[in-house]
């Protein structure tokens, strides 16, 4: 046989060898190459992994990657990565939209043909196992010295109360001074109330109104007005012409921002396509959707049809008739992290991404969904850095703890902190209280929740979108038992705005996306979207010991029993129903993780689901036992109606 080194000399001759090989280059470039050989060399040993994880690269084909602004963990295994036009405008002008469904445990991928440009929209599970997206992109913002052409918000009215009418994209309207302004989508507008008065028998017309937004016809500031004026539409004679007609207040070289649509979709796992339902009222881009314990889905916040925040008009979604209908009002920033509480109650943790005044709505509070009340929870850290911050609901979800961790300032702010902090919303009269510091100041830190009732953090950057190459080349583990975090494997590739992280059925977590402002230091290079993904494979996964969980009741009702079978070397310590998460902006309010009562058998164990829908909404979860080591089995998928 030949000699085979010892551990430490292989380690010393690659050291070696490398310094050796380089030995011509100048000394720098030499110790830094060496450097980098022997960190590859350690981070591939098995003490190293079995201490921290590793991370690998996912080998994608080209023409599946895709900007990845929207992640979900479906019921079949597989990985929706929704990118739309993937914050990239000339995708959106020549309405090339884009999805991609990827099967972890095979490794392969589809593209799903994707029918309106969902980027920056919502999204979350229904019972069934669909994922609702509402909300999306109808316009890209353009910034003030970039706008050619004056516009703003046309009211279009409508006095007939007979007859409601739809006006296509691109319909004019004719200012008394004889300016011309194109509608920038279709707009339709109901028709009149007439009500009449018992006593006297007086008519009284209300017109009906819908709001669309408009350009002037040509380029430069002398196409604007300022003044409430009354526009013809172009084309309409006669009655119609007296009936429907404009209204605007300011036609103006105003920034505009980012505009949302009012379409929703329900995505079918099972089918792989995309299913077109009811509409909301309002149209939202960056809205954020919730998920209640009737099966009903809240959506709140956003910017409408015009690039104006929503004033708290908030919708609820009914899967069962597919229609929308009115929900208490409350405003909220853009992509506002909600909680589903016991009681109806719903736990705004402050975390939100990137729209909204600095002075209004950024305070964490309960929000009672029967009564419409906002009770605020004080004691807050840092609560001026919640913007990009993280939230979870800590597990097991029995605890009723959220957790903060990092986060920035409103806007383009370099503010950001390294704090976290946890409320227990169990008792009354809840306040914060610190947690560990992260190693520095974070924004757009990713939070997974893990079967060992751990958190997985990873990512983020110190500066907004990066600046200033601030990505934050960090991973660590939060437990909530200890309050403590430790280090973990350290990611390479560096992950900011745009990003998401999701647990994986066999306990590995996919991280997606990153899309920096720059590509360098100075600021001065356009950054570019990082469409690789990584996989980071946990310590526990490299023990030589995991419990296998057989296949057992597909379907478990609350407050029902369940017998799988169960083939571990060491006695099983934990049942946990883990809800799939579905992600974007560092937002992910999916994911839970659900403590089950379980007693042992012969062959396994028989759980206990609880019983109350505020802990345990319907859907889909992934059910998973750990050891007395906390080593977790494969996750079984299993159905809660």
């Amino acid at each position: 046989m030949g000699y085979r080194p010892r551990p430490k000399v292989r380690k010393a001759l690659l050291v070696g060898s490398a310094l050796a090989v380089l030995g011509g280059l100048n000394a720098p470039a030499a110790i830094g190459f060496a450097r980098h050989e022997y960190h590859r060399y350690r981070i591939d040993q098995p003490a190293y992994k079995a201490a921290y994880g590793h991370w690998d690269l996912l080998a994608m084909p080209a023409k599946y990657r895709v900007n990845s602004i929207h992640a979900t963990l479906l019921p079949t295994g597989d990985v929706l990565l929704i990118a739309g036009s993937g914050n990239n405008i000339r995708h959106f002008e020549g309405g090339s939209f884009d999805s991609t469904l990827w099967d972890p445990a095979h490794g392969t991928f589809k593209k799903i043909p994707t029918p309106k440009d969902l980027f920056c929209g919502g999204h979350a599970q229904l019972p069934d196992g669909r994922l609702l997206i509402a909300g999306g992109t109808a316009a890209y913002e353009v910034l003030k010295g970039d706008v050619k052409r004056a516009g703003g918000a046309m009211f279009v009215k409508d006095e007939d109360p007979d007859h409601s009418r739809t006006f296509p994209k691109g319909t004019l309207f004719r200012s008394p001074a004889g300016q011309i302004y194109a509608a920038q989508r279709s707009v339709t507008v109901p028709h009149a109330t007439k009500a009449v008065d018992p006593d006297t028998g007086e008519v009284t017309i209300t017109p009906g109104q819908a709001r669309v937004y408009v350009e002037a016809s040509e380029d430069g500031p002398s196409h604007g007005t300022n003044t409430a004026e009354q526009y013809r539409i172009v084309g309409l004679t006669g009655r119609a012409a007296d009936n429907f007609y404009g209204m605007a207040q300011r036609l103006g070289m105003d920034k505009r921002d980012f505009q949302g649509i009012r379409e929703a979709y329900e995505f079918d796992p099972w089918s792989e396509k995309y299913v077109q339902v009811r509409s909301m009222k309002d149209a939202r881009w960056y809205p954020t959707l919730v998920g209640l314990p009737s099966g009903k889905v809240l959506a709140v916040s956003g910017l409408d049809d015009v690039g104006q925040i929503n004033p708290g008009d908030n919708e609820i979604f009914d899967p069962a008739t597919r229609t929308w209908s009115a929900a208490p009002h409350e405003y909220f920033p853009t992509y506002p992290s909600l909680f589903t509480m016991r009681g109806d109650r719903l736990f705004y943790s402050g975390s939100n991404a990137g729209y909204g005044p600095a002075d209004q709505g950024r305070e964490p509070g309960m929000w009672n969904l029967r009564t419409g009340a906002f009770t605020p929870v004080p004691g807050l850290a840092d609560s001026d850095a919640l913007e990009t911050s993280s939230s979870l609901l800590l597990p097991p979800a029995q605890k009723q703890q959220v957790m903060v961790l990092g986060g920035g300032g409103v806007g383009e702010s370099s503010l950001a902190t390294a704090r976290t902090a946890i409320v227990d919303l169990g008792g009354t009269d809840p306040v914060w209280r610190p947690g560990p510091d992260l190693p520095e100041k974070t924004r757009y830190l990713n939070s997974v929740i893990m079967p060992d009732d751990t958190v997985f953090t990873t990512g983020g950057s110190r500066d907004y979108r990066g600046k200033g190459a601030s990505d934050i080349l960090r991973a660590q583990f939060y437990d909530p038992a200890t309050n403590t975090l430790t280090r973990a494997a350290s990611p390479t590739v560096g992950r900011d705005y745009h990003t998401e992280a999701l647990l994986l059925p066999d306990g590995r977590v996919a991280v997606f996306g990153g899309d920096p402002l720059f590509g360098d230091k100075a600021d001065t290079v356009p950054g570019t979207f990082q469409q690789r993904i990584e996989i980071y494979t946990p310590p526990y996964l490299y023990r030589t010991e995991r419990p296998r969980l057989g296949t057992g009741p597909k379907t478990v009702a609350r407050g029902a029993h369940a017998t799988y079978p169960v083939r571990s070397a060491l006695p099983v310590a934990t049942a946990r129903l883990i809800r799939p998460g579905s992600a974007t902006h560092v937002t992910d309010i999916d994911q839970r993780s659900v403590a089950l009562a379980f007693t042992r058998t012969r062959d396994g164990i028989t759980v206990t689901v609880p019983d109350d829908p505020s802990l345990v909404p319907p859907g889909w979860y992934m059910l998973f036992v750990t050891d007395s080591r906390h080593t977790p089995s494969q996750g079984q998928w299993v159905h809660v109606p």
